[in-house]
């Protein structure tokens, strides 16, 4: 069952992206030839109008084609034959669609589990929180200069940035701001570093207050990409630590039959939480300056806008097939990985 979900959440994802794409393409007048989810030979498919809407064989990624490689296409309706800006805006509204789901799903979340405020419940014996002064009822407003609006925000940057302790923290008590430096450390009871202040309780903000925290946790999974992706790069992290399909299916099966004890309810908001790191991910990933990436197609966009001519079709092609046979290879590297972990 947890298998059939993953594949059901994930084709979900990838359907609402590619719609981000479709929408705004109808928008400006764009011709659709095929909007399809997964990838290899067609299974299914009806035409309605002049899209022909399909499944495929392996239900992983999907396409909305629209003629963007032909660039000798400039009949009405294509493609190629609208202005940058409205290209640019088809091929930004994957992602963006991404990010406006993701949003939804957090607005369910605190609307119906709640948030952690950044309030501090209590000061732990030994912290460093505690030598610097900081108090129950102090209110975090920064570490490191990034802004903090949930506690989990805290918890992501203290995870993600142990290397830049002792961290600047900006709190507020009784209206006004202090500053206090903090390091991690091992207390009793504690099994890593810590900074040793405990967040508050839960609180349910309402449906309008879920509306506001859900863009903050947004940014909160935004921002896990990103300090993801900096481990990456930095070396913090290796490829063993990289999913794909398979490791996301393997990993959402795990999931479920964890939630499965617990009732229907929590197996829901379980796979929502899930889902909202899925397609924050892919939002965010696909807006990497990247070849074959929606990012990368951005890229040679924005340097038509300023040149007021475009980058000559053979070169965008060549590098946009290098960056696609890259892909396919960090593809078949991480699916390996995925395989091997599962014995």
């Amino acid at each position: 069952m947890g298998i059939i979900i993953a594949i059901l959440l994930f084709s979900f994802i990838i359907i609402f992206h590619e719609l981000g794409h479709f929408l705004l393409a109808k928008k400006n007048g764009i011709r659709v030839d095929e909007f399809s989810l997964g990838l290899g030979p067609t299974l299914i498919g009806k035409k309605f109008g002049e899209t022909f809407f399909c499944i495929k064989l392996l239900p992983f990624g999907g396409a909305c084609m629209m003629g963007e490689d032909d660039v000798d296409d400039v009949s009405p309706g294509s493609f190629n034959s609208k202005s940058v800006w409205a290209r640019m805006s088809v091929i930004a509204g994957g992602p963006v669609f991404n990010l406006i789901l993701a949003w939804i799903f957090c607005v369910i979340l605190i609307g119906a589990t709640g948030y952690r405020p950044p309030i501090v419940s209590e000061v732990m014996e030994g912290s460093s929180a505690e030598e610097q002064g900081m108090q129950a009822g102090d209110v975090i407003k920064e570490i490191n200069g990034r802004n903090v609006h949930i506690w989990d925000d805290m918890n992501l940057y203290t995870l993600t940035h142990a290397d830049e302790a002792p961290f600047e923290v900006v709190y507020e008590r009784d209206g006004e701001k202090h500053t206090a430096e903090l390091e991690l450390r091992t207390l009793e009871g504690s099994e890593a570093p810590i900074l040793g202040v405990v967040s508050g309780e839960v609180e349910r903000p309402g449906v309008l207050g879920s509306m506001q925290y859900g863009v903050y946790k947004v940014k909160y999974w935004i921002n896990y990409t990103v300090d993801s992706l900096r481990m990456l790069a930095t070396g913090q992290a290796g490829m063993k630590d990289l999913s794909g399909p398979v490791g996301i299916v393997n990993v959402v099966n795990d999931v479920y039959e964890t939630a499965a004890p617990s009732g229907g309810w929590a197996v829901f908001l379980t796979m929502l939480n899930f889902g909202t790191l899925l397609t924050a991910n892919l939002g965010v990933l696909n807006l990497l300056p990247l070849p074959a990436l929606d990012g990368g197609r951005l890229v040679f966009l924005i340097i038509e806008a300023i040149r007021k001519k475009r980058v000559p079709p053979e070169k965008e092609g060549m590098v946009h097939f290098a960056g696609f046979a890259a892909l396919m290879i960090l593809m078949v590297i991480v699916m390996y990985n995925d395989i091997m972990k599962l014995f």
